[in-house]
């Protein structure tokens, strides 16, 4: 059987096993000392948890928090092996990052045969003070993370779960994990002005994509904020808003280094601040003078005053108090530093200035030097013709493929249309040299390329997978409905999104602001008096965030749940006329009243009867035996909405199958289609449940038995699928059944 890997991808696996064979070979007679960092990184770790990080993990928990919010804080310990064993893996990860520096330097033998470890002393200078600074930067972040995120964050969710009557007691590995997790994301982002200069220094990234796609680095931040932190505006904000903040400085770093590197070559850095000493020694001078009037000139006490304003139990100290020098001495040093920093920042301004002057302006008249990319569509067709002379298909390619992202399909097709120029120029040259049989292929084949992807940009994203068919026995039929009907709803997005958020806000305003803690009770009233006379049925919240996520979860429901509606109502037409429904859209309103009626009778039925029952089996032993019982939010809640709610969400399955019969849907298109059905059962079950494979599939099984129940009464009503609910002849039925099979 041949190889499903191509040449290139074999050759690069080969070379990489050869090279940490090689590795491993030429730090052979070191790899004790490795082990030894190693075995140093794992113990040392194991302990600095057992001695100190715990309780400094515990007091950075509680830094914000009341006392009785403290006091009501647990943190536990689920299986007797939990604190060892993640005690364990911690020191297991530190030894081995504390171990990799290491054995890389032994194996430097290896990696300068091939060229990778740096021969001059320019070099490693370069890679260790890269190496300082990304330390710095990681630690910078961690600073914030545990000074000023964590404690406010903590507080937060500790409050929001006391006020909704649940106990904050905390898995020691939830909770633990939850730390180092927000910890690495930090330090990660910290390390954005390192990465984003040196891909800018090097144009893997070049510094203009940075700048002009900065819309999409705040959008990706703020999902990030979304993804870390609580559902909260407030703590979503204090993680956004630094990283924006972070972007903007290393955008501006990135243009420095970019500038200093391609103004290097016309002008010396020391050349360019000698013009300018005596304004930069002037910077430091006020530098200086203002650090020695911050602590001459009661400045020192104005900010301690605002702090303590502010709440903060930090204070700044007088000059002298912590260095054993006198006062005066210990001013002129802070001075000093004053003094260091300001001119630094006089110095890269004035060097900056100097380098960018020197950068030569393209020169103007020399039509090879216009940025093609920086043109709208009409300054594409007045380019004139040497500007494409000497652009390759791949560049062609790669700046249509831009422009499209962008949706400016318009400079996409002029583009397309000016390299098809150059081309047949270029192809007219060669046959005048009698060299045609060269030249005639590429331009035929890049034309091709690149008409096939202008020809996709007046259609949809679906395109790309059906390759324009709309054949309805294929996968491309699918598509091309679905995407005939999201296009239908465009004009109506912005009433279905403003229902969706206002639901989704207001459910969750509801749970957060104490709804969820009087379910609780109120669901508690219905169980047996033998159930919770003792008080000892409890919600708990293992993890930080999971009374949040859950009422995120809950909302989201509700939200689809409401918005299902009206979406269907305005995607009518559009359903008609792809022949999937009959009639008039006003049936939505029948149809959203019979779903309510069936939603709650199988409601009333389930808080009535199934939920309690339910319950109380599952309970009723441990209360006997008087145990304590604490239950996780998640499951908990989980189990009631199932054994409520969800009695009428399956009571309404087959009563929608019935009522989309009778709007034209045909028996045996909803029997034909059951594998679409069941996979869209299942990425609901995943996304809406808990994230636990058992419960996904415990949700999906009564669902689809209710679908399969629903195909039964079909059955037995259409008789077969020889008649159809919506009115329209038995011919007609079998045709459309046989059309949307």
């Amino acid at each position: 059987m041949s190889s499903a890997l191509d040449e290139d991808t074999r050759q690069t696996l080969d070379a990489g096993r050869e090279t940490a064979g090689a590795m491993l070979r030429s730090a052979q007679k070191d790899l004790q000392k490795v082990f030894i960092v190693f075995l140093v990184g794992f113990i040392g770790s194991f302990y600095a948890l057992r001695l100190y990080i715990w309780e400094f993990l515990r007091n950075v928990t509680e830094a914000r928090m009341s006392a009785v919010t403290a006091e009501e804080l647990q943190i536990i310990a689920q299986t007797p092996f939990d604190v060892i064993l993640l005690q364990a893996k911690i020191g297991l990860v530190t030894g081995i990052i504390m171990a990799i520096p290491v054995f890389i330097y032994f194996s430097r033998d290896a990696l300068e045969e091939r060229g990778w470890w740096p021969s001059s002393p320019v070099a490693r200078w370069k890679i260790a003070a890269g190496g300082l600074l990304s330390v710095t930067l990681f630690i910078a972040g961690l600073v914030y993370g545990y000074v000023v995120f964590f404690p406010v964050m903590f507080s937060f969710l500790a409050n929001n779960a006391i006020s909704a009557g649940f106990r904050p007691t905390y898995s020691i590995v939830l909770w633990a994990q939850f730390i180092f997790l927000l910890t690495l994301s930090f330090g990660i982002a910290a390390q954005l002005p390192l990465a984003m200069s040196a891909l800018s220094y090097t144009e893997i990234v070049p510094y203009e994509t940075f700048r002009d796609r900065w819309r999409y680095a705040a959008v990706a931040m703020v999902a990030a904020g979304a993804l870390f932190t609580p559902p909260d505006p407030f703590t979503q904000l204090m993680w956004a808003a630094p990283m924006l903040v972070l972007y903007g400085f290393s955008l501006y770093l990135s243009k420095l280094v970019v500038t200093a590197k391609r103004g290097s070559e016309r002008l010396d850095v020391w050349t360019a601040a000698g013009r300018h000493w005596n304004v930069i020694a002037g910077i430091g001078v006020v530098g200086a003078l203002l650090v020695y009037g911050f602590y001459a000139y009661g400045g020192l006490a104005l900010a301690n005053d605002l702090l303590a304003r502010l709440g903060s139990s930090r204070r700044f100290l007088e000059p002298g108090s912590t260095l054993p020098v006198a006062r005066t001495v210990a001013l002129a040093v802070w001075a000093s530093i004053g003094a260091l920093l300001a001119g630094a920042v006089g110095f890269m301004y004035y060097v900056y200035a100097e380098l960018d002057a020197a950068v030569d302006p393209v020169t103007v008249g020399e039509p090879t030097e216009i940025d093609l990319g920086e043109l709208d569509a009409d300054g594409i067709r007045a380019a004139p013709p040497e500007a494409f002379a000497d652009l390759s298909e791949e560049e062609a390619l790669t700046m249509a493929n831009e422009a499209m992202d962008d949706d400016r399909k318009e400079k996409a097709g002029a583009i397309l249309d000016r390299f098809d120029e150059a081309e047949e120029r270029r192809a007219a040259e060669s046959d005048g040299d009698g060299d045609s049989s060269s030249g005639s292929d590429a331009p035929q084949s890049t034309t091709e390329e690149l008409g096939d992807r202008a020809s996709r940009a007046g259609g949809t994203f679906l395109d790309e997978f059906t390759g324009g068919e709309a054949d309805e026995d294929d996968v491309g039929g699918y598509y091309t409905d679905v995407a005939f009907i999201l296009d239908s709803l465009t004009s109506r997005a912005f009433r279905i999104a403003a229902v969706f958020g206002i639901v989704l806000a207001s459910t969750f305003g509801w749970l957060y602001t104490g709804g969820i803690g009087r379910v609780f009770e109120q669901f508690l009233s219905q169980l047996p008096d033998q159930v919770t006379a003792a008080d000892r049925i409890e919600v708990v919240a293992l993890h930080p965030m999971e009374a949040l996520i859950f009422e995120v979860k809950f909302s989201t429901l509700i939200a689809v749940l409401v918005t299902a509606p009206i979406v269907a109502y305005y995607a009518w037409p559009a359903l008609r006329e792809r022949g999937f429904v009959r009639g008039n859209r006003n049936v939505i309103f029948g149809w959203v009243a019979a779903l309510v009626v069936g939603l709650l009778g199988g409601f009333a039925l389930g808080y009535t009867t199934v939920a309690p029952t339910v319950i109380s089996y599952l309970v009723a032993e441990g209360v006997r035996a008087e145990m304590v019982i604490a239950y996780r939010i998640t499951n908990f809640f989980w189990l009631i909405f199932f054994t409520t709610a969800g009695i009428g969400l399956l009571t309404d399955v087959p009563v929608l199958m019935l009522l989309l019969n009778t709007a034209g849907v045909s028996y045996r298109s909803m029997r034909g289609r059951w594998r679409e059905v069941t996979v869209g059962v299942l990425a609901f079950a995943a996304v809406a449940t808990p994230a636990d494979v058992m419960t996904m599939f415990l949700v999906t099984i009564p669902l689809m038995v209710a679908y399969g129940v629903g195909i039964a009464v079909l059955f037995v009503v259409t008789l077969g699928g020889r008649r159809d609910l919506s009115g329209r002849d038995s011919a007609d039925s079998e045709a459309s059944a046989d059309a949307e099979v």
